[in-house]
């Protein structure tokens, strides 16, 4: 080989090292979620600007809500504004990367608002990568009304969210639940819906009835709850949105119970009690066609069905204590996935079909954890004196569920935590609440 020859060879394998070594600069912000020690990433994220008058009111309060997405995931820190060298004047003007990277920011978001005659609001923004100079995506821009701009301020998180770990968003979505007040011994329950975060709570039932296990449908505009209005349990079916509501279900001498909807949006599956016995049906919305898919002496309960649609896990005694069990969605022969000591109860699949979350009870605590759906590398993820009713983020990242304090005046709230078992929240109500159902995400 002639020198010319090696020269040449040296320096293409020095330019193939030196790109690939810039590729993976450019990769830097990036949070691996498999990762079970995720260090917080330094954000900044500046007022965003203020691009006419009437935008003033919005600009800043849409940022706040932008950090408040990104940092109450465990996963971001935000850097105080009164560390901040440079100061960002205008949406376009170009980014002073050293003045950034001088106090260790990683990430920065910028942006800008408009508010037009009509009333729509526009948000621009921008998303940096301080240690490389690259932009993570150009010409992100969102629109909605002056009445939807806390939902935008979610979308811009959701963005930021998703461009970074790669997941699927879920900061634009809602929660529904059950609000409580009063003594625990006289304790009264109404449906409330809110967004995730807690904002914008609407009450959906009165308290002249107890309301249990709230569920939201596929395309989040109807709910599945059980009501005890009759003095028995029955399932209902409300419209969010006209908050009109009809029994389903209704069978003579049956009880109804624990409803949730299929993934098609029309099927849903429950538990019925006739003769002290418990058994899983469902229901097709559209024709009320029944169909019985468990016959055993047992008590069968708490139905979930996988996303495909294809399998429903549910809780059962049948060896002689509650467990999780999975058969088919046309019924048939259910195989035990849970072996662990203790309790196991209200089974709910993950949206991205990985993993079931439920509610375990041993040596007198209660747990939530997840296991994979033959029941393997289960994981407890919580520990108090009562933690129940799990519920997934729409990306299957986070479960929300119910905390309980112990003693006579104990209160219910909502509580979320991440899949590793890291970042336990507690989740802003208005007053105590429980039975939390998350949303998929808002269309």
């Amino acid at each position: 080989m002639t020198y010319k020859s090696k020269f040449t060879m040296r320096l293409l394998a020095l330019l193939f090292f030196s790109l690939s070594a810039l590729a993976a600069q450019a990769e830097r912000l990036v949070i691996d979620l498999s990762n079970p020690r995720v260090e917080p990433v330094p954000l900044a994220i500046p007022a965003f600007i203020a691009e006419n008058g009437a935008a003033s009111d919005y600009a800043q309060q849409i940022a706040q809500i932008v950090a408040a997405d990104l940092t109450g995931t465990g996963l971001f820190r935000q850097v105080s504004q009164d560390a901040f060298i440079s100061n960002i004047t205008s949406f376009e003007a170009p980014i002073q990367y050293p003045d950034w990277r001088a106090i260790n920011v990683e990430g920065l978001i910028t942006g800008g608002v408009s508010v037009s005659d009509d009333g729509r609001v526009t948000v621009k923004f921008r998303v940096y990568d301080v240690a490389t100079g690259a932009e993570l995506g150009s010409g992100l821009q969102l629109g909605g009304t002056t009445a939807s701009w806390r939902r935008l301020a979610h979308k811009v998180a959701d963005t930021v969210y998703s461009r970074i770990t790669g997941e699927g968003a879920y900061f634009d979505s809602r929660v529904v639940y059950v609000a409580e007040n009063g003594p625990k011994d006289n304790r009264r329950k109404r449906l409330a819906v809110m967004d995730y975060d807690g904002a914008n709570l609407q009450y959906l039932t009165d308290s002249s009835s107890i309301v249990l296990a709230p569920r939201f449908s596929p395309t989040g505009d109807r709910v599945l709850y059980t009501s005890y209005e009759t003095g028995v349990p029955r399932i209902f079916l409300l419209d969010v949105g006209s908050v009109q509501r009809r029994a389903i279900g209704v069978q003579d001498g049956a009880m109804t119970f624990a409803p949730r909807f299929g993934p098609n949006g029309n099927t849903v599956v429950f538990s019925s009690s006739t003769g002290g016995n418990t058994d899983i049906f469902t229901i097709d919305l559209r024709t009320g066609a029944r169909a019985r898919l468990t016959s055993a002496p047992s008590i069968e309960t708490s139905p979930s069905f996988s996303p495909d649609g294809r399998q429903i896990v549910f809780e059962s005694d049948r060896s002689g204590s509650p467990q999780l069990y999975v058969m088919s969605a046309e019924g048939g022969e259910a195989r035990r996935i849970s072996f662990g000591n203790g309790r196991y109860g209200t089974p709910v699949w993950s949206p991205r079909g990985d993993l079931i979350a439920f509610t375990k009870q041993n040596d007198g605590r209660f747990h939530i954890g997840v296991m994979r759906t033959d029941g393997s590398e289960e994981r407890l993820l919580t520990v108090s004196f009562l933690d129940e009713g799990p519920t997934w983020s729409p990306n299957g990242r986070v479960i929300m569920f119910m905390r309980e304090t112990a003693g006579a005046d104990g209160q219910a709230a909502l509580y979320s935590v991440d899949i590793s078992g890291r970042n336990l929240r507690r989740v802003n109500t208005e007053g105590a609440g429980s039975d939390p159902a998350w949303s998929p995400l808002l269309p």
